[in-house]
C-alpha cells in the first residue's frame, strides 16, 4: 500500500463519522451513506504515490462529497427508471395527473423504506433488494428465521400503507 493510501486509510477512520455526517447531508438521510462510506475506503486504499496530497483531510472530504453526489443521482435516476417500468409499463399510456400520482406514491415507499428502524431495514434490504434467501440472513445476523421473517413481514406492512396513505 502506497504511503499515500495508507495516511488516508488511517485518516478516513479517524474521520468516519464526520465524513458520515456530510454524506448523510448529501443523500438526505442515513440511504446509502454506509455505501459510499466503503466506496471512499477502497478509492483511498487505491491511491498512489505519484503526486503529493496537500491536504490528506480535504482530499478525504472531497472524495466523500463526490460520491456521495454520484450515489445521490444514481439513485434518483434507478428510481425513475423503476417508475417507469414498474409503475405504468413501457407500451402504457398514461396522463401527466396520473403520472404525478404514481410518483408521488413511489416517492413515498421509497421515504418510508429509508425510515424503516434497524434491523428491520437491514433484513429487507438484503432479503428483497440483494436477494439473499430469509434463512441466509438468519445465519448471517445469527438471528432465528422466525425474527428474519417477521422483520420482512413488518417492512412489507409498512411500505404497504406508505403506499396507499392508509
Amino acid at each position: 500500500m502506497s504511503s499515500n493510501a495508507a495516511s488516508l486509510t488511517e485518516l478516513l477512520i479517524r474521520e468516519r463519522p464526520a465524513l458520515l455526517r456530510r454524506v448523510q447531508r448529501i443523500l438526505g438521510g442515513d440511504n446509502g451513506a454506509e455505501d459510499v462510506i466503503q466506496a471512499v475506503w477502497f478509492k483511498a486504499r487505491r491511491v498512489d504515490d505519484s503526486q503529493a496530497i496537500d491536504n490528506p483531510r480535504a482530499y478525504l472530504f472531497r472524495l466523500a462529497t463526490n460520491l456521495a453526489t454520484d450515489h445521490g443521482r444514481e439513485s434518483t435516476r434507478r428510481n425513475r427508471l423503476l417508475a417507469d417500468h414498474y409503475l405504468w409499463g413501457p407500451d402504457e399510456v398514461i396522463s401527466t395527473e396520473e403520472q404525478a400520482m404514481a410518483q408521488d406514491e413511489l416517492q413515498r415507499v421509497l421515504d418510508a423504506a429509508g425510515h424503516l428502524p434497524e434491523p428491520t431495514r437491514t433484513i429487507f434490504r438484503l432479503n428483497r433488494l440483494q436477494g439473499l434467501t430469509q434463512a441466509d440472513i438468519a445465519r448471517r445476523l445469527g438471528v432465528s428465521v422466525t425474527t428474519v421473517e417477521n422483520h420482512v413481514r413488518g417492512a412489507l406492512q409498512r411500505l404497504a400503507w406508505a403506499r396507499t396513505g392508509r
